[in-house]
């Protein structure tokens, strides 16, 4: 049977959190190292902003340690490709962060990377871990125990909890990633619900090469390996494992277990 092991599904070495998997016997021991990793690496930088839990009353930057409730002018440009633009205090950089007036901000557990965009309407709570250039849409939904990595989307109406995104990784609209991992570099078309609870009772079981696999979780929803599309309304069954450049059709039911990379699921 072959193993499931980290490397099976993503290129870790630009990814700066990769030692989250580094014991990882299988993929999803992941799920039970991200609170232990978020406790020990996450350094919070919002909780100079004030008006915690509520909707931020004015757009601010982040910029060289600091909260700036002025002195800036957004120039704008590509997120994701690190290309935002801020004048902050007459000076231009690539590396301002900003969080627009209507954003809100749960707790302090949280900590954003230089370069990303959080819109109005969006919702993070923590602990959570955001990257460089990553772009945080109006309406999205944070829900804590989330690691996301550089240069991703957490799109307008996405819900996220208990889930890693890697580089690239993106989910622009209307999706549901729950207890689940996205490779870098995928894509998930909108109204994706990567199901994470079985109806039954009972932890969610694995089939690999027609041998189940029980995960020991009650919730565990997909791990989709770089370079996936996944089509448009489209649902992954708990305890789905898409194998590196799988394509999922629109409107597809994906069953349990693993599929083999390029694999074409419709």
């Amino acid at each position: 049977m072959r193993t499931m092991l980290p490397e099976l599904f993503f290129d870790l070495e630009d990814f700066s959190h990769r030692d989250l998997f580094a014991h990882c016997a299988v993929v999803w021991d992941v799920f039970g190292a991200l609170t232990p990793y978020l406790g020990k690496h996450l350094t919070p930088n919002v909780g100079a902003i004030g008006a915690l839990g509520e909707p931020l009353r004015q757009t601010v930057v982040l910029w060289r340690d600091r909260v700036w409730t002025g002195g800036f002018h957004i120039l704008g440009g590509d997120i994701t490709k690190g290309k935002l633009r801020v004048q902050v205090n007459g000076e231009e950089t690539s590396e301002a962060t900003v969080l627009c007036a209507g954003a809100v901000l749960w707790d302090e557990a949280v900590q954003i990377g230089p370069g990303c965009m959080v819109e109005p309407g969006a919702l993070i709570k923590g602990p959570t871990l955001i990257g460089a250039n990553t772009e945080i849409r109006q309406g999205a939904y944070i829900r804590g125990k989330c690691v996301i990595g550089d240069g991703c989307v957490v799109g307008h109406t996405t819900e996220m909890k208990s889930s890693i995104m890697l580089n690239g990784a993106k989910a622009g609209h209307f999706a549901y990633i729950g207890d689940s991992i996205l490779g870098n570099g995928t894509n998930l078309g909108a109204g994706t619900k990567l199901a994470n609870l079985r109806i039954k009772p009972g932890t969610v079981r694995v089939k690999v090469e027609g041998v189940f696999i029980d995960s020991g979780l009650r919730k565990f929803g997909a791990v989709v390996g770089d370079g996936v599309e996944i089509g448009c309304n489209s649902v992954t069954n708990p305890g789905t494992l898409l194998g590196k450049s799988c394509m999922v059709f629109p409107l597809t039911l994906v069953p349990a277990g693993y599929h083999e990379p390029h694999s074409i699921i419709r």
